[in-house]
C-alpha cells in the first residue's frame, strides 16, 4: 500500500532518503504552459540540498534544445544535459542499440523536435513534417515511389496526423524487408492545462491494428529510457526516486528500474484509481497531492 505523505516530517524523511530525483513533467511541473503551484520552490529547494535533479518526459513533440525553451519561459532552471525526452531516447536507440547503417533512412511520424533529435545524431529521416507528407489530399499507392532504403517507421505525436502519413509507414513496414516498427511512446492521452487530449500511443494504434503486431517503444516505462539516462548519470537506483502522475509510464517505470516513486495527483492518476474495487494493480511507494506539498520543508 502507497505512503500518504501529509507531514513536514514525512518530506524531510523522503529528502534524506534519496539523491537523485527523477521528474515527469506534463501533470506533474506543469499541466500545458500554465506551472504547477510550488514546483519551482521544491525545485531550487533539491538543488539547494545538493539533489541531482533529472527530467524524463515522454514528450516527443520537442528536442531537449526546445523542451529548454519551455522550461525557461516558465522559469523553472533546467539544462540541457538534465533533460531526456523520448526524442532523445528514440534517436540513442537507433544509432546506438539498432546501429542502424549510414545509408538507411527512418520514415517519421512525429514533429520537428523529433527530427532535430534524429539529426543531432546523424540519422537520415523523411516524412515528419515535409509538406509533401502533410496533406489532406487523397492517397493512392499508384502515385507513389516508395523509398527502398527506409530501414525503420519511427511513430511520435504527430498533430498533423493523417492518411497518408500511415498508408506510407504502414507500406513501409510491409514491404521493406527488415523493417523496424518503433514507437516514441505508448502513452494514451497527455494532460493540458484545458483537458485531455490523445497522446502518442493513440497517433501509432491505427498502424498497431492495420499490421497486426506491437511496436519497439521506447519511452516510458520501458527500460531503454534508463539506461539512456544510465550511460549519462551515474546514480544509486536505491537512492534514486521517480515523481510522475501516471501509473502505467512513470511509476511502473520507476519500478521496473528499482527506484522508489512517487505519485502526484495533478495530472493523469485520480485518488479512485489508488483503492476500491476498480484500484490499479501498480502500487507506487508514495502518494501526495501535488509537488508544491514538498514545500512544507521551508517551514
Amino acid at each position: 500500500m502507497a505512503t500518504r505523505l501529509n507531514t513536514r516530517e514525512d518530506y524531510a524523511d523522503l529528502l534524506d532518503k534519496y539523491d537523485t530525483w527523477l521528474f515527469d513533467c506534463d501533470g506533474v511541473l506543469w499541466q500545458g504552459d500554465k506551472l504547477i503551484d510550488g514546483a519551482t520552490e521544491v525545485l531550487q529547494l533539491l538543488r539547494h540540498h545538493k539533489k541531482s535533479v533529472l527530467f524524463v518526459t515522454n514528450n516527443a513533440t520537442k528536442s531537449r534544445v526546445n523542451y529548454k525553451k519551455k522550461f525557461d519561459s516558465l522559469g523553472v532552471e533546467a539544462h540541457v544535459d538534465e533533460i531526456y525526452g523520448s526524442a532523445y531516447a528514440s534517436a540513442v536507440y537507433i544509432s546506438s542499440v539498432m546501429k542502424m547503417p549510414k545509408d538507411k533512412k527512418v520514415y517519421v511520424i512525429g514533429m520537428a523536435g523529433l527530427e532535430e533529435e534524429l539529426r543531432e545524431e546523424g540519422i537520415s529521416f523523411i516524412g515528419g513534417t515535409a509538406p509533401e507528407d502533410n496533406t489532406l489530399a487523397p492517397f493512392s499507392l499508384a502515385n507513389w515511389a516508395p523509398d527502398p532504403t527506409v530501414g525503420a517507421v519511427l511513430c511520435g505525436l504527430d498533430t498533423s496526423i493523417n492518411y497518408t502519413k500511415l498508408s506510407k509507414a504502414f507500406n513501409y513496414i510491409l514491404r521493406n524487408e527488415g523493417c523496424a516498427f518503433l514507437a516514441t511512446n505508448e502513452d494514451s492521452t497527455y494532460p493540458t492545462a484545458e483537458g485531455l487530449l490523445p497522446g502518442a500511443g493513440s497517433i501509432s494504434a491505427p498502424l498497431r491494428y492495420a499490421l497486426g503486431r506491437d511496436p519497439v517503444a521506447i519511452g516510458k516505462p520501458k527500460s531503454t529510457m534508463l539506461d539512456c539516462i544510465r550511460a549519462k548519470h551515474d546514480f544509486d537506483p536505491k537512492r534514486t526516486i521517480m515523481v510522475g502522475d501516471r501509473l502505467n509510464t512513470d511509476i511502473e517505470f520507476g519500478k521496473a528500474g528499482g527506484l522508489a516513486t512517487l505519485l502526484v495527483l495533478t495530472g493523469i492518476t485520480k485518488e479512485s484509481e489508488l483503492s476500491g474495487p476498480d484500484a490499479s494493480p501498480t502500487v507506487p511507494d508514495y502518494v501526495t497531492n501535488s509537488i508544491g506539498d514538498l514545500r512544507a520543508l521551508n517551514t
